[in-house]
Formats: structure tokens, sequence, C-alpha cells
């Protein structure tokens, strides 16, 4: 059975019965075609095609028109023929549609005369355009010959092959696969299309007939279609819905509206042509085509008690909220409501929904969303889980297919019978129901929660102040809410509605009032016209000048808010530090970028002020940079004032408190012979044997703290990790050496070993810290959102023990020299020195303000050192409970201090862009540079250079001495720390640019590699012990993938993706890494070899 056979059957039975009507909402009246007409029309076309088409391959003519009376008379003239129609949207963008044309390697191509200037225009850079042409009626026939363009010719390249496609499985694996789909038989293709291209290239999608049919015949049934219906051609050519639309109607001897494309954005214009001149009975739309009508219109003509419209058919988006869809409906309204749902991949529909009365009637309140409901013919829908497991009750992905509903895909020529199409859509299943969750790409991590953006959308549209609206995620950092409001509006009320049912972590950034939501030819929004409109708001913001320090103080305060997610209200003010009000480090990058652009210049030290302060100090500060010359003037509502001519002031010397505490300490603490790694491949050993043999290197730098990647672990103390190399199962990192793709070879997978639930975020990073007498005792420390430090069993995962802090920890970890301590920083501004063996509090020292700095240790002394916010750097003597020196820093410290014994510096770096070197013993200042912008990238150095990264995308080498000696540019922040690799050749570094970079002494680039996110970790060097001289990787980037690399080349050996985001930073320890997660776990996964699987 065909499309052409079912309206040549319906045809035979409603010959005189008008079958298409065309109205083009002028003066002039309707258009009507009976199904005597259409047919004739189309055997007339069928006749001119056969003549002038000499097909060698696969029959496919495209078709180039507008919507009109021939329309379906043209495409049953194709498909009689028989080819495939192939439309061709004269609106698309000509690089697209030339695009789809050359890959489906189209010979032949209709075109409307009408159109005939637009096509040439179009295309004649591309397509040689009179080399053959036929005139039919209205119809010009182009045989195409495309300009020194390589075109794929499928049918010689891949004669005969099956493409396995990503994400698609066989319905039943153990049958023999002789049972296939072959696109080359005559009969066999219906239309071909592509997909919108909105999550990477557009794909090219062949419908079979037997694909498509079931769908017609079952609409048919399911609404009931008869010869006195009238339907609706609400979609395009180029959108799969279209067929069913065209084909149910005339399957059934009912009527076929069109009307040009313009009266479909012209919502009162488009009301009346559909409800009360033609009297529409059925209609398939989107939900956003239905929202541009407005609540009212719908209300008062769509869904009115005597609306014409007997079935409403929403899909292609997610469904509106049954509150919603309640407000939508007129009393007494009648209307069939279906929720449809399904891809273009397994053409069209695969599930159907009918909303029962009961519930669209009832007046009580329902927050569950509309199941998906209900295969249709021939489809088979199953829901899995990322193993690829059938899932019975929970989430999942949603895969589709049937024993005949396959569709052919790119390259494709022969695809298995049952084929299952992976979605890209999840759902949770409750009870044998599907609930639609959202797609894959609109799930995002924002405020360290997974949060589905359509979910703000279904919240917002229940506001009774908003017509409609839409939700974007705009350059993956800021949620903006896109209202067309029904009155005016107050941001606030919206703002104050919004937090009544969402958590906090769904607030969205900005509100954007607009005057209707634009959106694509196959009806839904279209996001890149909303973050275009939403940039040039950002534009037009930035041109703005600032008028007097009154509207510094408004547009202070609004975008302190906007950030902050806090309320609008001019009478509410802001009183809290930037960090006590819900701020961290990279929205005070954001509000900083965004005070920048607002007072038109740099401004020095205001980043550290941002995040210690209030906003009234924040302005008091910016007053003297933005109006030098003017006296400093404050609304008394601005609160109490604090001064800052001493911010930018640094002491030439530290206070020294307790100078002989300088000297060795003598602790009454027994000295525990241990080894302990932590982030950046940094390991402290303090077990005798163990030095002596690695006394080739002690020996220069008279060092216990030593980088991994200096030495050759000896086999006894660090066991081989079980390396081999793979191809990238993703498809989406890219390596790159010197610009040239590396080539990937054997497979190493990771494996999670265990998991540890921490209670909320994990930001820190693990130390991992290994008895030298008993190897078998190996223990995690890390500390989280949830206030807990944690001591976690390396091998089992099972907690020795945790101690709950008075405030979240980002601070990772310092193990003392002794071993029988760690120390870590706490938000409430305290260092808490912790026993390593029970975590029973040992000291508490107070700083003035956060600390999320890293401490170092000192293994001659014993000293800590350790940054704070407060400005201060602090050395403390653990054993005597006493703080040694402390010296202001002129910024807020963010990073962890970096210690060399030759010469004996501890550097320590600011978010006011300076990087200090400090004597241990005294504290005095042996020198300073200004980087110019914040450094929250921690410095690590060698035996020549000290290395750091910049916000400003740079990252910078220096001597011992304080000389810039190179700097290599990266195009985004650099939070993430230096790596140095094997015998100090390399060094290797993340940006938020997305690469991993790799680069020499001389900071020439070696490698770099292309992640799937923002870098923001440092990398883990270790040791490949299968091979001796080969280095391996371990990089996290922030969407929770975990990388391995080959550390000489860049070349992936393995790729994981971690449920959550990741900011931790990985460490290695025999086959085992080690890794905090932003879904609230402590991760450690197995590396294993090809051997080992």
């Amino acid at each position: 059975m065909t499309l052409q056979d079912l309206v040549l059957r319906a045809a035979s039975l409603y010959s005189d019965k008008i079958a298409v009507c065309f109205d083009d909402c002028n003066s002039q009246p309707p258009i009507y075609y009976t199904y005597k007409t259409v047919i004739n029309t189309a055997s007339e076309l069928s006749d001119f095609l056969q003549s002038h088409c000499n097909f060698q391959g696969i029959r496919e003519i495209g078709l180039y028109c507008y919507p009109g009376i021939n329309l379906p008379s043209w495409i049953l003239g194709i498909l009689q023929v028989p080819a495939a129609y192939a439309p061709v949207d004269p609106d698309s963008p000509p690089a697209l549609s030339a695009h789809f044309m050359q890959k489906c390697d189209l010979n032949y191509i209709l075109v409307e005369k009408q159109q005939l200037n637009k096509f040439r225009s179009s295309y004649e850079a591309l397509l040689i355009c009179d080399a053959f042409t036929v005139e039919h009626n209205d119809l010009v026939l182009f045989k195409l010959y495309w300009k020194t363009v390589e075109v794929n010719s499928m049918l010689s390249d891949h004669k005969g092959k099956h493409e396995t496609v990503t994400n698609s499985t066989s319905l039943d694996s153990s049958k023999e696969k002789s049972e296939h789909m072959d696109m080359r038989q005559k009969d066999c293709l219906a239309y071909v299309l592509h997909t919108s291209g909105t999550t990477g290239t557009p794909k090219i999608v062949r419908v079979p007939h037997s694909c498509i049919v079931p769908n017609i015949q079952h609409f048919r049934v399911l609404f009931e279609i008869t010869q006195q219906d009238v339907l609706f051609l609400a979609s395009p050519l180029t959108f799969d819905p279209s067929v069913v639309e065209i084909f149910a109607a005339l399957s059934s001897g009912a009527s076929l509206l069109i009307v040009p494309t313009f009266v479909k954005v012209l919502p009162s214009q488009l009301a009346a042509v559909l409800f009360s001149r033609h009297r529409v009975t059925v209609l398939q739309a989107t939900p956003t085509l239905l929202r541009r009508f407005g609540a009212h219109l719908i209300k008062s003509t769509v869904l009115s008690v005597n609306t014409s419209l007997r079935v409403l058919a929403l899909g292609g988006e997610a469904f509106p909220s049954l509150t919603v869809l309640r407000s939508w409906r007129g009393e007494g309204n009648k209307t069939h409501i279906f929720n449809i749902y399904g891809i273009t991949e397994v053409s069209s529909w695969a599930t159907f929904y009918r909303i029962p009365e009961t519930i669209l009637d009832s007046t009580l309140k329902c927050e569950m969303p509309v199941q998906l409901g209900f295969p249709l013919f021939g489809t088979v829908v199953e829901v899995r889980d990322s193993d690829g497991l059938t899932v019975q009750e929970g989430n999942g992905q949603v895969f589709l297919g049937g024993r005949n509903r396959v569709c052919f895909l790119d390259e494709e020529i022969t695809v298995p019978l049952g084929t299952m199409r992976a979605t890209g859509d999840f759902v949770t299943v409750k009870n044998g129901e599907l609930f639609f969750l959202g797609r894959k790409d609109s799930q995002i991590k924002r405020h360290g929660k997974r949060l589905n953006i359509e979910l703000v959308q279904q919240v917002a549209e229940g506001i009774p102040q908003v017509e409609s609206c839409a939700v974007t995620w705009y350059n993956q950092e800021k949620l903006i809410l896109f209202i067309v409001s029904k009155n005016d509006f107050v941001k606030e009320n919206i703002f104050r509605e919004l937090q009544k049912h969402l958590p906090t972590h769904a607030i969205p950034d900005e509100l954007m009032l607009i005057d209707s939501l634009p959106f694509t030819s196959h009806g839904k929004i279209d996001v890149s016209e909303l973050n275009k409109i939403y940039l040039n708001y950002i534009h037009l913001k930035s041109e703005s000048k600032l008028n007097g320090k009154q509207e510094l103080w408004g547009k202070l305060q609004h975008l302190w808010k906007s950030i902050l997610n806090l309320s609008e209200d001019p009478l509410k003010f802001p009183s809290k530090s930037f960090l006590n009000s819900g701020g961290d480090s990279l929205k005070s990058v954001r509000l900083l970028n965004e005070i920048e652009k607002l007072v038109g210049l740099a401004v020095p030290g205001l980043l550290e002020i941002i995040l210690s302060s209030s906003i009234s100090e924040v302005y008091t500060y910016l007053v003297e940079v933005a109006f030098p010359d003017e006296d400093l003037t404050l609304a008394k509502s601005c609160g109490n004032k604090r001064k800052f001519s001493d911010v930018n002031q640094e002491d030439n010397s530290g206070e020294s408190l307790h100078q002989e505490s300088a000297l060795p300490l003598n602790s009454d603490n027994q000295i525990n012979a241990f080894i302990a790694l932590s982030r950046g491949s940094q390991i402290l050993s303090l077990d005798t044997k163990f030095s002596a043999k690695l006394g080739h290197f002690l020996s220069t730098s008279s060092s216990d703290l030593i980088s991994q990647t200096d030495i050759q672990l000896v086999q006894s103390i660090n066991s081989p990790a079980l390396i081999g190399k793979s191809e990238d199962p993703t498809g989406a990192g890219k390596i790159s050496g010197e610009g040239t793709p590396a080539v990937v070879t054997e497979q190493i997978e990771l494996r999670v070993r265990w998991r540890t639930d921490t209670g909320k975020c994990v930001d820190a990073s693990p130390l991992v810290v290994l008895s030298a007498m008993d190897k078998s005792s190996a223990t995690v420390y890390i500390g989280s959102h949830s206030h807990r430090m944690m001591a976690v069993d390396l091998y089992s995962g099972t907690v020795k023990w945790e101690q709950i802090l008075e405030d979240r920890i980002e601070s990772s970890a310092c193990i003392s020299k002794c071993g029988n301590f760690i120390a870590v920083g706490c938000y409430n501004g305290l260092v808490y020195v912790l026993e390593s063996n029970s975590g029973e509090k040992y000291w508490v020292f107070t700083t003035g303000d956060a600390v999320k700095s890293s401490a170092t240790v000192d293994t001659i002394t014993g000293l800590l050192y350790i940054g704070s916010h407060d400005q201060h750097a602090y050395a403390l003597d653990i054993y005597k409970k006493k703080c040694v020196w402390e010296l202001k820093c002129g910024g807020a410290i963010f990073s962890s201090p970096c210690l060399s014994l030759v010469p004996h510096h501890v550097y320590f770096a600011t978010l006011g862009g300076l990087l200090l070197a400090v004597n241990p013993a005294t504290g005095n200042r042996v020198w300073k540079h200004e980087c110019g912008k914040p450094l929250f990238s921690s410095p690590r150095c060698s035996l020549e250079y000290v290395y750091i990264g910049c916000v400003d995308g740079n990252f910078l080498c220096f001597t011992h001495f304080g000389e810039q000696v190179w700097q290599f540019s990266t195009s985004e922040p650099v939070f993430s720390s230096p790596c140095i690799l094997t015998s100090e050749q390399e060094i290797v570094f993340g940006s938020h640019d997305c690469f991993i970079y790799c680069c020499n002494m001389k900071g020439h680039l070696q490698w770099k590699f292309e992640t799937t996110s923002r870098v923001y970790a440092t990398p883990f060097a270790f040791h490949n012990h299968d091979c001796s001289s080969e280095m391996l990787l371990a990089a996290a980037s922030t969407d929770g993938k975990l990388w391995i690399l080959e550390s000489k080349s860049g070349q992936l050996q393995s790729v994981h993706e971690l449920p959550g985001e990741v900011f931790s930073s990985p460490v290695v320890w025999e086959s085992m890494l080690i890794i905090g997660c932003r879904n609230n776990y402590i991760y450690c996964l197995d590396l294993l070899g090809r051997n080992q699987k």
C-alpha cells in the first residue's frame, strides 16, 4: 500500500467532491479542486516526468514551490512516476537547501514558474541551471548539474553497503539479519526530508511508504475523519506532519485547506480564515503555532463553545500544562484534544493520547504533565537507561521503531527491519505510562543542579499576566525568560510567582518583554532569533553612557540583583555581601564583566571587592573610578560605607608574629611514613626508603614535595595503570597537534569502582594518602558543599569518618608533615586542622573571610601556607597552634599557594591580579607582578620557572626572580591550574575555550585537544608502566566528561561521562582515578586495559 493508492481509492468514491481549497486571503474568491481534477492533474504530471526523467539510481525528484492549489497534485504526480518527492523551501537558506540537494544526489527538480528567478539567483553559483529544462504547465523541470562541487554518489560509493547508525538497534537481534528494507526498490520511497540541524549537521531522512502509511490509516480512524471534514495544511512541506495533514484528508474524502505562508503569522486573519470562512474541523499544530493566536483568541474562537474545530492534535514540542490548556478552553467547548509525539527519523508520529473530558472539565488543580500515551499502528516504543536496558519504572530515553516503521538516514541504503532509533527525548515511566521530561539538549546544569528549561516555560505560562513565553539558555550561562504579556506587568510580580512554583536554581536570570514569539517555518520556537533579541538588548545596554552616579547606582543594583536572582523591587536594598547573597567565583566574574561594560573601562582590584563586600561598598569603589573628579555622595538608603583607600596597598613585609617558629619544628607528634597525592600530579613523600630511590631528584631540589611526573615511580609503590588506546567513543573530542588530527588506536575503559554520596556538590579535589608501611591502607580526603569533610577508603569507598563543619567546603585538603593531621579551609573563614585518623578537631584558625584556598605544607619547617578572601596570606604552625606570620596581599586569595625550595619562595596569586613571591620564613614580599586581571589559577613551579593562568585567557611564565619569560594566549579565561609533565619539558592546562593545551618550556604549543565543555579542573599526569616511556593525562571538562590523553601527542585514549558537572580535579593512583562531581558524589573509577574488560 502506498500514499497514492490511498488517494486513488478515495477519489474513486468521491470524484466530484471538493478535495483541495486554496484561499489567497485577498479580495479574490477561494479556488477549489475536486478529487477528479486533482487526480487528472497529477496523472498529466506523471506522464510528463516519465517521458523526461532517466533515473539511474534512486528515484527522487525535488519540488521547489510555495503552497498553492496545485500542491497536492504535484506531490501525487511525482509519487505516481513512481518516485519520492524531495521538498525544497524557497525561503530556506540557499546553503542549507544546496547541502540537502547535493547530499541527496538529486538529479531532477521541479520548480514553480513563478519562483524561477528566485531559484536561479539562489543557486547560480552552484548550478548550471539552463543545461536541461522542460516546461509543463506551471512547472519547469531542471536536470541538476553542480559546478565544481564534489557530489557524493551514494550508489557508486556505498553500493550494497549498510551503514550502522549511532544509537540505532535492531528490534530482534537474535534473528538472522537477512530481513532488510532496501531503498533502491522501485516503489520503496515516498519522500525525502532533512532534519532542522539545530543540534548539528542536518540529517537526510528518506521515508518509505511502508513507514508512513500506518500513520495515515491510524489517524483516519483515531480522528474519525469523514468526507464532511476540513483539514488545514498547517505545516510546511519540509516538516513531515504535512504528510499526515495532506494524506489523512485526501484518503478520507475530506477537504484540504491551503493558505499562503504569510497568513500563518497573522493570528487574527488566520483565525478568521480557519474557523469563520472555512470551518476547519481537524487541526494538527505545534503548541507554538497555537500560542500565536493568544489566549483570548484561542478561548473566544479556536476553542470556543461554537467552534467548528472537532479535533486539535498538538505535537512537535512539549505539550502545554493542563492548567494552561484549561484556561484556553471556552466554557462548553467539546473539541477533542490529543497529545501526539514522534520524530522525523521515524516519520511522522509514534504515540497519541486523548485528554479525557473529565480532566479537561475538572476544576481541581493538576500539576501532573500529560502522558505521551499509546503507540500508533505498527510502532514500537521502548524506554532504555544509559546502559541500554529496558526501563519499567523510572527515567530513560525513548527509542522508536517497528518492523516496517524504519527510515533511511543519510547514506544508509539498506536498514534491518525493526530498527530502533534513539530520540534524544527523556521520559519517566510511572505505572506503565510515559511522561515527557525534556530533550537531552534541554537539560542543563545550573547552580549545581540539573534543570529542564521546559519546566520553567510551563510554570511561566500558568501566570495570569503571561500570554505566551519561551526560555533560552543563552551562551550556556544565562537563563532568559521571554514573555508576551496580556497587559502591563511588573517584573517583580512575575519573579514572585515563579518563586512560588520553581526551585531557586530554576529562577531565570532575566525577563524580556517581547511583542510576539518568533517561530521557524516548522512552527517551533526560533531560539536563534530569541538569542538575537537578547544580544541586541545587551548591545543597547553597553552603548548607553552613564549620566551620573545615580544612574550608576540604579544599574549596579539591577546587575547585582539579576546575577544573584534577587528581588528587583527598588525598595528592597541588598545589604548582604556578594558571597552571602548566593554569589560564587563564576558569578563574580560575570558581574565584573558587566560592570566594566557599564562604566566603559577596566577596573583593577574590583573582583576581590565584589567577593568580599556589599553592593554599597562596590558602588563606593566604582564612583571613585568612574567619577574621580566628583565628591563621593551616596543616598542614605545605600547603607553604611566602607573605606577602600588601602585596598590596593600592599605591605612590604608580613607581620612576623612568631619568628622563632620559622625554624624546623620539633613536634612531639610521631612522623608516619606516607605518600600523599593531590591535584596537578603533586606528590608529598615522607617515606625515607622511597625518598632514597628518588635521590637523583631530591638532591637537585632538596624537597620532599615533588611532581609525580618528574620521577619513575618504583613498581612496588605505584603498580602500573593498565592503559591501552581507543577510538573516541563519543565522536565529540577533537585532537589537534599543530592543527593535525591525531589517530587513536586501542581502547582503555573507565569503569566506576565505587561512588560515595556527600550530600551536596563536590567542587573540592581529592587528597589521596597512602601508608608506606601498609600498602593496603589508603584514604581519600575530600569536602563538599554539604559542610561534610570525609575520609573514604580508596579501594572500597567505605566512609572511615566524616566531620560536619560550619559551612560549605570548596578548599581541598592538605596533609601535615607528620601525616597525623589534615587542614582544610571553609566558607565561614576558618581553617580546620583535623586528626587524619578520626576527623576530630585538633585546632581551628580564624581568618577574616571565606577560605577557598587549599593549604601547602613546607616539608622543611612543617608550616602550612594558605590564603583567604580577607586578602591575607597566612603561615600556620599547627603544632604550636599559632599563626607565624600574615601578609596583606592586595587582593582576595582564591587559589592555592605553591612552594619552591630553591630559591626558598612561596607563591600566592590574588583576585586583584597580583602574583607574589614571599619569603616563607619571614613573610616578607620578595617580588610581585601585576597581571591586570583576576588569578583563579594556582601557581605551579619547576626548577627554573613559575607558571599561572589568568582570567584574560593568558597563560604566563616567570623566572623565580619575577621576570616574565613568555605568555601563551587562549580565547577564554584560564581557571585551570598548571600540570608539569616529565622532566619538566612540557606543561599542560585547560581553558574555558574548551581546549586542553600542552606547551613546552619556551611557550610553544605542542598540541591542543578540544573537549566538549569548559575545562576548569587541573589535569593529572601519570605513568603507563606497560610502556615506561609513556605518560598519560587525566583531565575533566565541566560537562562531566573525564578524558584520558597520551601526554606527548594529546591523542585521546578514553572518555567517560559522569552524571553531573565537574569542577573538581582528578587524582590517579595505581589504576584508579578519583574525582568529585556536582551530583553530590565522589567517584573512584578503574582504568581498565583491553585484557581486563
